[in-house]
């Protein structure tokens, strides 16, 4: 009897001893674990999903109308001249899809034309933005890497003191009057083209009026003329009425491989980032591209662009 009452003693404090451990990891690790449960007090909040899931199909995204602006000279240049795509747009202006990695995230498509006294160059590039931090939303994601571009290109805050931010050739009046006395904006630079990657030796202007590549320039074609300080209202600058922000910025760039003029206009609407780089090649160095008329067509097919993800 002795020996049954104490086995039955032994069992009573092993019972207890097991109580005691299961009260210690209820207030401590078990605690934990009931918090990181979804719908339990304490668990993180989950931003909401940017404003786009999908995005636009790139080559049929810009009207044929201003890529014949943009792009003079593309449909006699063509191989398949006069020739239509099924829409009815002249093959010229179908343009080629850039390659990407995830056409769910980041589509594009360029375009060129060339004439015998040079070539233009469009490329269009959309960016769905995602987030991979669950307290951080599509659209602000899209903000700091839009705030990171801008930074990186060295455009200014808010617009140049006198010039205005939603075009070329308008001074502070609002008029025209400031393009005719800009010339040609943006800056001198060594630097080798690295935007819409065109080959090295695709210098050269286009022969049509006013694009600054005339035949009669007469004179040394490696002789630049003196380039004209860039006016507020053509330099590089944040731009308003554009998207949710944009900016634009002109590079002149001059090489042995020829001169050319880069426009790249960029803009975030929600969580997708727009990036339109146009430029125009030359190979005459007195006749420089003209910045105002460049600015103007890429402002153009920047509203265009906007008006896509507004419909």
């Amino acid at each position: 009897m002795q020996r049954k009452a104490y086995a039955t003693g032994t069992a009573l404090v092993a019972v207890l001893a097991v109580g005691t451990v299961g009260c210690t990891g209820g207030s401590g690790t078990g605690g934990a674990a009931a918090d990181s449960k979804p719908g339990t007090v304490g668990a993180a909040a989950t931003a909401p999903p940017g404003t786009y899931r999908d995005l636009p199909e790139p080559c049929g995204a810009v009207d044929a109308g201003l890529l014949r602006a943009m792009l003079p000279g593309a449909e006699s240049a063509s191989p398949k001249d006069g020739a239509e795509s099924g829409d009815g747009t002249p093959a010229a202006y179908e343009g080629e899809q850039t390659v990407t990695y995830d056409n769910d995230r980041r589509v594009g498509c360029r375009w060129k034309s060339s004439t015998g006294m040079g070539s233009r160059h469009l490329l269009v590039d959309f960016e769905r933005v995602v987030s991979y931090d669950p307290a951080v939303s599509d659209d602000e994601r899209a903000v700091r890497l839009y705030e990171d571009m801008a930074l990186e290109a060295g455009i200014p805050s808010s617009p140049p003191a006198g010039g205005e931010s939603s075009g070329p050739g308008e001074g502070a009046d609002g008029d025209e009057a400031g393009a005719e006395e800009a010339g040609d904006g943006g800056e001198d630079s060594g630097r080798a083209s690295k935007k819409s990657g065109a080959p090295a030796g695709s210098g050269g202007g286009d022969g049509e009026e006013g694009d600054g590549g005339g035949e009669d320039a007469g004179g040394e074609p490696g002789t630049a003329v003196p380039q004209p300080a860039p006016s507020a209202a053509l330099a590089p600058r944040p731009l308003e009425a554009v998207g949710d922000a944009a900016y634009i910025d002109d590079e002149l760039v001059t090489a042995d491989s020829g001169v050319h003029r880069d426009i790249t206009l960029v803009f975030r609407t929600g969580n997708v980032i727009v990036t339109v780089e146009y430029e125009q090649w030359v190979t005459d160095k007195r006749r420089l591209p003209d910045s105002a008329e460049l600015q103007e067509k890429a402002l153009k097919l920047a509203g265009q662009l906007a008006g896509v993800f507004r419909d």
